[in-house]
């Protein structure tokens, strides 16, 4: 017998490739089901139709590797898979190409004291310090996620590979803080998400920096409570009112992207109208008026009355109500001036 043909040697070979090894085979038979595939000598395997991307193209005679597994059909043939052949291989060539510092992609598929994955022949693993910056209370939920990390140690000959996420996320952090602080100024509008929440203001995080918004400083309103007007997890946009690059410190506002009170009360606001108000303050030179809708503005002296020798208290007392008329606008600076209306 031709020792290139033994059939005692090939059904020996094919039992110790019934473990997930990839065999070269050739399609004998094509079903409506499937294919058999026959991977030397007299042993046949099975492929499911739904195993092939182009299933009609498939024709008798055509070659290509399969991955066999243990599992058989209704006819006794080991099941193999033409798809997952090429991933294992294309999994294999790229983690071949990797080397230290190198970042590749993996899905973790176990935890045991770190995440565990495959790429191609390759065993992946992720200690449980190096999966995330963060401390992770259940690893087991990361199971079936997709990660980006960086080659620590890499054993090609045993087909080991020992990653980190936690660096990868370092080396972005700092990417991103160095970009923050180059492009952050005064009164620039940042979206950022609210990550904690305290009795005084709360931390948020902006492009991965944690800046800090005092209570006084999310609303016009007065509030018992940051959470009175948002929640953990809201991204919003804030305004920049201070900054310390040395302490690499950043404070933002809420209420300051809105018109406040005054401002809004200022703009209905019309030269010439007369208006009902009260005298909040008495000066040596006239009183300070406030509107009904908040507005305040000065009644100089002058414009009270047309004798030189009076004094304001003469004229009007704190908690007086009294009618005035707009007489001047000053739109900048948010000042008005009052004349009396007898």
């Amino acid at each position: 017998m031709d020792s290139n043909f033994n059939l005692v040697e090939i059904d020996k070979t094919f039992a110790s490739y019934k473990n997930g090894k990839i065999f070269d085979g050739v399609v004998v038979i094509k079903r409506k089901e499937g294919v058999i595939f026959n991977i030397g000598g007299k042993n046949d395997t099975f492929i499911p139709k739904d195993d092939f991307d182009d299933f009609e193209d498939v024709k008798i005679g055509e070659r290509f590797k399969v991955l066999l597994g243990n599992k058989k059909n209704d006819d006794g043939l080991l099941i193999a898979s033409k798809s997952q052949a090429e991933n294992l291989i294309i999994g294999t060539q790229n983690a071949e190409k990797l080397k230290l510092g190198s970042k590749f992609t993996f899905v973790a598929t176990s935890f045991n004291q770190g995440l565990c994955s495959n790429l191609g022949e390759y065993k992946v693993f992720i200690p449980f310090d190096e999966i995330s910056l963060n401390y992770i209370h259940n690893p087991k939920n990361l199971i079936g996620k997709q990660f980006e990390a960086v080659v620590t140690e890499y054993d090609k000959p045993n087909k080991k590979i020992i990653a980190s996420i936690k660096l990868l996320q370092e080396q972005i952090k700092l990417q991103c803080e160095t970009l923050f602080w180059k492009s952050i100024f005064i009164n620039k509008i940042v979206k950022g998400m609210v990550k904690k929440i305290l009795p005084y203001g709360i931390f948020v995080d902006v492009d991965g920096v944690d800046c800090f918004a005092h209570i006084s400083n999310l609303s016009y309103e007065k509030i018992g409570s940051p959470r009175d007007v948002l929640k953990e997890g809201d991204i919003l946009n804030f305004k920049v009112i201070k900054l310390d690059r040395e302490q690499k410190k950043v404070e933002l506002g809420l209420k300051q992207l809105e018109k406040s009170p005054k401002e809004k009360a200022f703009e209905e606001i019309v030269e010439g109208e007369i208006y009902d108000g009260v005298v909040i303050k008495l000066l040596s030179f006239g009183a300070l008026i406030k509107l009904e809708n908040g507005a305040t503005g000065l009644l100089h002296i002058s414009n009270a009355t047309d004798k030189n020798d009076k004094n304001i208290y003469e004229i009007v007392r704190v908690d007086d109500k009294v009618k005035v008329k707009v007489i001047a606008l000053d739109t900048d600076n948010q000042k008005i001036s009052f004349a009396l209306v007898n």
